[in-house]
Order: structure tokens, then sequence, then C-alpha cells
């Protein structure tokens, strides 16, 4: 009992995180819940749980912070199917590509909702934009309009696409890269302002200098943000935590900085408004605006559901495609000669003019090294949904409302479809003729069906045009004596890499 007792001290101490709760405390809240605990009683039907459930806290000490790989750990053990407690709350876990795609793709309605996250719980709000709202016909409407307007703003291929800004980015991108020199240096501010500027040039109609002030605490919003969706998820399965001094910090935090975040894009809504051109709409929120007056595709759209679309837009268009640059450089580092491989296909499709959309095809060995990147590091590995009714699940009942994790790290790292599945290969995805593999089974890295990315072709572009153009400009290298990089993730809403430097040696 002593050893349980540590433990869960120890695990409050690491995962909240704070430094001002005593164990005492703890178990104060500890003994308020234990009584009504032994009384709940578990609905019937329910797949098993994974030993390690302790109470009141349920599995969140076996969790951790990298929960993917612990519940993938559990698919050997339990199987595809199991239930892990969260808190005082049922959490059903769906593993394996067969029966994730029977979920996510076959029977994709049924799965299509969206568990109430921190954020909407404490501000006591219905989710009002596109990412976190649940299922039914509003959400499909604004998912609608939405692809619709992105499209109209160059989310194709083709005449009208945003290739050209992509290509001007990675032009601004290649310039910045270039003054350090070969310095080593980190490049993580830098990636994300090339990508923030993609899908703000499409938003707001705006781009951000690599030393704008304003971006600066922009992302750093975003990243605490993101961040606070995570950890949040704790206060979420005590809500009590967030009346706790020193506890509650997290949450907080979490808090200002969303209302930083609203607090510009409410500045460019006001802008928007007074400068809208009603016959040449120039960006999202302009498209927005005008389905505010005409209420034609939205039923009853507001300005709230305006706001938070847009934030909904910067948040996945900007975190989700700078991790994965960021890991596609990590990888080329670590394999110099997988890098040599892709700068030499280069070198011989593109030469020394700019890498375009039209090169793709011809650049079998480039496509294979971004999909094993989205492959060995997936940027979503824990896809969140609730369900939409009552539904079976290899003869399990899961209920309506539960809320389901579909673990996509499952299928990416899973060796029966994957030998060797923490090896960095890009043959994987290139048949005996050297031809790319564009759908290989038990691979989903956008998720699928109805809650499938609603950027996934700009973010496909994105990823193909700057690694290209970084690529064919620089020799990517761990500073000499230092240890390589670390490959092991920092778990939040996506899977970051370890800060790290490099070296971009100019070729």
């Amino acid at each position: 009992m002593a050893g349980t007792v540590q433990w869960i001290a120890e695990f409050v101490l690491e995962i909240l995180p704070i430094s001002g709760l005593t164990l005492q405390t703890f178990l104060v809240f500890c003994a308020t819940f234990l009584l009504a605990a032994a009384l709940l009683k578990r609905p019937g039907n329910l797949p098993p749980y994974p030993a390690g459930r302790v109470p009141v806290v349920g599995h969140l000490l076996a969790l951790r912070r990298a929960p993917h790989l612990k519940l993938t750990a559990w698919r050997r053990q339990y199987g595809d199917v199991f239930t892990v407690r969260i808190g005082m709350k049922d959490v059903v876990v769906l593993n394996g590509y067969t029966t994730v795609k029977d979920a996510l793709v076959s029977r994709s309605e049924l799965f299509a909702s969206r568990p109430t996250n921190y954020i909407n719980s404490v501000k006591k709000k219905s989710p009002k934009g596109i990412m976190f709202a649940p299922w039914g016909t509003p959400l499909r409407q604004r998912k609608k309009f939405a692809s619709t307007a992105l499209k109209n703003l160059g989310m194709k291929v083709g005449r009208g696409s945003i290739e050209e800004k992509i290509r001007e980015e990675a032009i601004c991108l290649r310039n910045r890269i270039a003054e350090n020199n070969g310095q080593t240096f980190d490049m993580a501010h830098d990636i994300t302002v090339a990508v923030a500027n993609v899908i703000c040039s499409m938003a707001f109609g705006k781009r951000y200098d690599y030393e704008d002030e304003t971006f600066r605490e922009l992302s750093k919003a975003v990243r605490t943000v993101l961040l606070g969706l995570s950890t949040g998820q704790i206060i979420s399965a005590f809500p009590w935590l967030r009346f706790v001094p020193v506890v509650n910090r997290v949450g907080a935090n979490t808090m200002e900085a969303s209302y930083k975040i609203e607090h510009v894009l409410k500045e460019e809504i006001s802008r928007h408004r007074e400068q809208l051109d009603r016959e040449n709409p120039r960006d999202f929120l302009d498209f927005c605006l005008l389905e505010l007056e005409q209420q034609e595709k939205v039923d009853g759209l507001t300005e709230e559901n305006v706001l938070y679309m847009a934030q909904n837009l910067f948040l996945a268009g900007t975190d989700t495609t700078t991790n994965t640059l960021l890991w596609s450089l990590l990888y080329m580092t670590l394999n110099p000669d997988i890098q040599d491989k892709v700068q030499q296909e280069l070198d011989a499709v593109v030469g020394e003019s700019q890498p375009t959309l039209s090169h793709r095809f011809q650049l079998p060995y480039v496509n294979a090294c971004l999909l094993e990147v989205m492959r060995i590091r997936t940027l979503l590995p824990l896809g969140v949904h609730a369900t939409t009714q009552e539904v079976k699940v290899q003869g399990y009942d899961i209920h309506e409302g539960t809320k389901v994790l579909m673990n996509l790290h499952s299928l990416h790292m899973d060796p029966a479809y994957w030998p060797d599945p923490e090896r960095f290969d890009p043959g994987r995805f290139l048949d005996e003729g050297g031809n790319v593999i564009n759908k290989p089974e038990s691979y989903l890295p956008f998720g699928g069906g109805r809650r499938g990315c609603l950027g996934e072709q700009l973010a496909r572009m994105e990823f193909f045009l700057l690694f290209s153009a970084l690529l064919q400009s620089f020799t990517f290298k761990t500073p000499e004596g230092a240890p390589a990089p670390s490959t092991d993730g920092v778990f939040s809403l996506t899977l970051a890499p370890q800060p790290f430097k490099l070296s971009a040696i100019p070729r």
C-alpha cells in the first residue's frame, strides 16, 4: 500500500506538472472519491480493462507522458479493443488496421463525434468551429463550406493553386536559413513562420516577417493551447482541480493563451469587415463574412463560428506541417545515405530550377521519404472521437457518447505490415519497379472518414515543396561532436520532436 501511495504522489508531481501539491493534499482529494468509486457500477459488456487501474485516477499512472506507446504495448496483451479508465470515465481504445479502418472509414458516421475538451468545458460552451465540434448538421455544413472556400483559395492542384505562394515561402525560408552560413541553429521558429504564412495567406490574406514580435507571441500562445488541450484532460477528468491553487496553473495558462489568439482573430475580423469587397473575396475570412450576410450555405452561422473556424485553420494548419518538416530534417541528419539519395534524385530531375508540383511524379524516392516520415512519427498518434449512437465492436457494446481513441500509432508501427518498424526505410513505399505505393495497408497518417483532415491536400503540397527546396539547397548535419538528436517525440495534441539543433551546409 505504501508503494502505491508513493507511486500516486510521483505521478501527480510529474503529470500535472506542478511543484506545490503535497502528498497529503492529494490523499484528501482521493479520499473524497473513494466511496463514490466503490459504488459506481461499470456498464456491462464493455471491452476489458488492462492491468494497472488504480482507484480514482484509473490508468493515468500507467499511461504517463507517452500514452500512444503504452496503448500499443497493451494491444499485444489485450487485443485490438480494450477500455482504459481516465479518472472516473471509461475510454475505449481501438488498435490495429482492421479495427481502426472499420470504425474510422467503413462505419465512420458512428464514430464521427467529439468528446468535450478542457477549454470548452471551462468556458461552458459547445464547440463552435470544426475540429472539436460534435457531429451533426451544423458541423457538416461548416465543414463543407470551409472545404469549398479553401479550394477556391487554392487548396488544389492546377490553375488557381496556392502552389506559387508556397514556393515563394520556400525561397524566403531558404534565404533565411542561408543567413546562418552553415552554423548550428534551431530551425523550429523559421519553419513555423514559413508554414504559418501559407495558411495565413489563405485565412487572413497576410504573412508575417520572421522577426515579427506579434507572430512570436501568437506562436507561443498556440504551443500553450496545444499543450493545454493534452494535459488539460487531467482537469477534464477531475473538474474540481481547476479550483485548487497551483494545480490549476496549466489550465489558467491555456485559457490565457486561448484568449490571446481570439483577440488577434477578432482584430482580423474587424479589419476584414472594414475592407470587404463583396465581389472579390480575398481570403477565408472574406468568404465567411459574405456568408454571415447571405446565410445561404451554413444555417445560423455566427461571428463566433467564424472566429473558431479561423482559429481551427491556424492551429491545425501550422502545428502539424511544421512538426512533420522538423521530423523529416531530423531523420535526414540521422540517415545521411538516405539524404544523399534524395539529393541525387532532385539534382537529376529538378536541377537548379525550383521544385514544382509537376516534379512530384518524377521524384519517387523523395515522395517515399515523405511517406515514411509520416509513418514512423505519426503527427496525431491518437485520434480522439466519440460515438454518435450505441455500436458493437468485436462483440462489445460501446454506448452513445463514449470517448474512443483511434490508435493510429499502432497501425504505423505494426510489424505485421512494417517489418522492423523503428527503422527509417523509404523503400517500404516503393514497388519492384521503383514506383511509389501511395495507398498501402495499415497507413492512415491523416485519419479518414467523416473526420478526415480538412487540409490534407494543402499539407501534402507544403510538405513536398518545402522539403524538396530545403534538400535541394542544403545538406543537414548534426553538429560535430554533439549527440544524435532524439527520436522520442513530445506528446501533446500532436507528436513533436524534442528541440534539436543542426547545421545546414549550402550545396
